[in-house]
């Protein structure tokens, strides 16, 4: 299948905010997913289910949410851009912003589930041994928990390419630059004739993830190998 230049535009429009959501929220959710697996902390389920919020709010409401605080007169947004310079009202940077807190949840929840199934004595052992609290993450915590960094790298970033709902809220459908795979599907369903070239991306879509899932289980195995010698 041989993709047309709208096509082309929208995949690569896709894979870019999808990849620029993943990029800057996966330290805090290695932070985050190490904070709730490993500390007890006052106000700890309050901060879970803040956390996971995104999982249940409807993507409107978290639009719209985004739109109050990040938007260019948002109680945020203004004094970023006063202060940075940055922007996150109808652009491609706001529509990662949407997608990277849409995602964050299963990003977090994926690698905290890694690192709980980790044996804890291994940590203690090399804490005996000297080890401070940031050397055992490095070498101990962070290597056994990779498959758990991975499959959340895939959920996140094939949730980011089907982000509708608080992107459309916050950023707008706009052509090269907001519309990404899912948005410009829902514009051609409202236009005669849309339906085939609707169903083009639909396709699209499922081969990249497709390609996600197959990509992530290789690194799987390459992994697991690597870990046994």
């Amino acid at each position: 299948m041989i993709l047309t230049e709208y096509e082309l535009q929208v995949l690569l429009l896709s894979l870019k905010i999808a990849s620029v959501a993943i990029i800057f929220s996966l330290p805090v959710a290695v932070l985050v997913a190490w904070l709730l697996a490993r500390c007890q902390f006052w106000g700890k389920s309050l901060f879970d289910s803040i956390i996971h919020l995104p999982l249940v709010l409807p993507p409107v409401a978290l639009g719209y949410l985004l739109l109050v605080t990040m938007g260019r007169r948002g109680i945020i947004g203004e004094w970023l851009y006063d202060t940075i310079g940055i922007n996150f009202s109808f652009n491609w940077k706001g529509a990662a912003l949407a997608s990277a807190i849409v995602a964050f949840p299963l990003v977090v929840r994926s690698i905290r589930l890694a690192i709980e199934s980790i044996d804890t004595r291994l940590e203690n052992v090399a804490r005996t041994l000297g080890a401070n609290r940031w050397r055992v993450f490095i070498s101990i915590t962070l290597p056994l928990a990779f498959p758990g960094i991975l499959m959340g790298i895939v959920l996140g970033f094939a949730r980011c390419l089907g982000e509708f709902g608080a992107t459309i809220t916050f950023v707008s459908n706009i052509q090269g630059e907001t519309r990404t795979i899912p948005l410009a599907m829902y514009t051609l369903l409202q236009v005669p004739n849309g339906e085939n070239a609707a169903m083009r991306l639909c396709i699209i879509s499922i081969v990249i993830s497709l390609i996600a899932l197959i990509t992530s289980e290789w690194l799987n195995r390459w992994h697991k190998k690597k870990l046994a010698g």
